[in-house]
This record gives C-alpha cells, structure tokens and sequence, in this order.
C-alpha cells in the first residue's frame, strides 16, 4: 500500500515522497537534506525523482539526493535544468515498480514552458501550476496556456487529491475571500485551514472538488466573481460578456498586487 508523505523543505515548499515501505520516490526536491533524514528515519530507499519543473526551489536538492542515490530523475528536459535524465512529455506513461505506481503525463505549461503534472488514479502531482485555493505566477507564456492548464486539471475527477507544492493556502484563502465574500465553502476552508495550520499540519493534499468550490481560478464564470471584479475596474472584466479567459486573466493580475 502506498504511503505519500510532505517533506517540508525551504520556506514553504513541500516534497512529496512516495513509498511502499521500503522504497521511495520523490517529487521536487527543493533541499538534499530533509529527503535523506526522512529516508534514513523511515529505512527506506530512493529508486526515483520526479520534477514538475526547473524552478530552483523545486530542483535544487537534486545532485545532492543522486550523489547517495544514483536514480533516474523525470521531468520535461529543459536547458536550465541539467538533471533531467528522462524526458516526459504529453502522454507518455510513467511505471514505477517500486514502490508500485503507475503516472499518466500531460504538459501544464503556464508558469514555465517545462511545467508537466503526474496523474495517477486518485491523485495529482501538479507543482506550481495548481494551488490549495490558488494557482502559480503566470512567468511564461499567455495567460490563456495557464488557464488552459487549469482548466485540464479540473477535469480529473472530483475525488482526485491534489498534491501542490508550497504551503500557500492560508494566504491564497484569504484572496478568495475577497473575491468572494459569501461563499461559505471559502468561509469553512479558512476555518478548517487554521485549525491545521495552529496544528503544525499540511493543508494539502486538497481535492479536485474543493478546489472547484472554493479556488477563484477555477470559478472565473461565478457571477460574484465578475461583480467583485467589475467593482473594482480591473482590465478584462469590466465590459458585458466578458470572456472567462478575461476574468481569469484579471484575477491573475489582481493576485499578483494583492
């Protein structure tokens, strides 16, 4: 049986690991450290590495992790990321047997070109493309790549759990509150997210489902929304019928001074 576990690492990164009890995957490794004492404490051993995407603080414990573990390291090979030893690209299938899973592979591009997300039946390793109640800074690319990668991730089943990686959903709440005053999912998960976080525990994994309830960047067609936006003048919502791609594209844009 499967066992997925958050490693914290850095500031507010999460690495997941993957194991059955004896051997481990582990995806974006931000530090070498923190992986290895978690291996070392829980007598397992690494047969893999999965990255989302180049970001340093997603790749950075990598060479240290392969100096101990010489494994394969998937991810989309890009030229700022030297550690990429197999090349994942839409499509493809991911087995790893150990620890006995079994990935699906899109590309999410959006917030980097290089981004993909694993999808295995049940769960979701999304990096920084898909937020506990909100979604990564749109660094390359169109607006419209990211929404798109949004929008593919809110197709997967409802039960599906999300595994992001930064600890962001407190703060993330807090702007879904604003666009959304009377919500009461928002309303509960600020609630319910304190209480974890008073706690010491992650806030993650989330689900598909409360994401579409409570994630304003996958409710860019709720009436509130475009009221709270249009209120505010904000560029792309303030004409009749704007285009979701519109209110999305605001919403980012709002985020990013929030």
């Amino acid at each position: 049986m499967l066992d997925i576990t958050a490693i914290p690492a850095l500031q507010d990164n999460y690495i997941w690991a993957i194991h059955d009890g004896l051997n481990a995957v582990v995806v974006d490794p931000g530090e070498t450290a923190p992986v290895l004492k978690f291996l070392k404490a829980h007598g397992l051993h690494l047969d893999a590495i999965l990255c989302t995407h180049r970001h340093a603080d997603h790749i950075g414990g990598i060479a240290g992790l392969r100096e101990v573990y010489n494994v394969p390291v998937y991810g989309r090979r890009h030229p700022d990321n030297p550690h990429i030893t197999n090349d994942m690209r839409e499509g493809d299938r991911l087995e790893l047997a150990p620890p006995g899973v079994v990935f699906d592979i899109i590309e999410v591009p959006g917030h980097l070109d290089d981004h993909i997300a694993y999808i295995a039946p049940g769960m979701v390793f999304c990096g920084d493309v898909l937020f506990g109640a909100g979604c990564g800074r749109n660094f390359e690319g169109a607006p419209a790549l990211l929404h798109h990668s949004l929008q593919r991730l809110a197709m997967l089943p409802d039960t599906t759990r999300v595994y992001c990686a930064h600890e962001y959903t407190a703060a993330n709440l807090r702007f879904a509150l604003a666009c959304e005053p009377d919500n009461p999912e928002v309303q509960q998960r600020i609630a319910a997210t304190d209480e974890l976080r008073k706690a010491n525990l992650p806030t993650l994994p989330s689900t598909i489902a409360l994401e579409k309830k409570t994630n304003p960047f996958l409710r860019c067609t709720r009436p509130e929304i475009i009221r709270t936006l249009q209120q505010r003048g904000l560029t792309g919502a303030s004409e009749p019928g704007v285009s979701e791609l519109g209110v999305f594209t605001a919403l980012r844009e709002w985020r990013n001074r929030f």
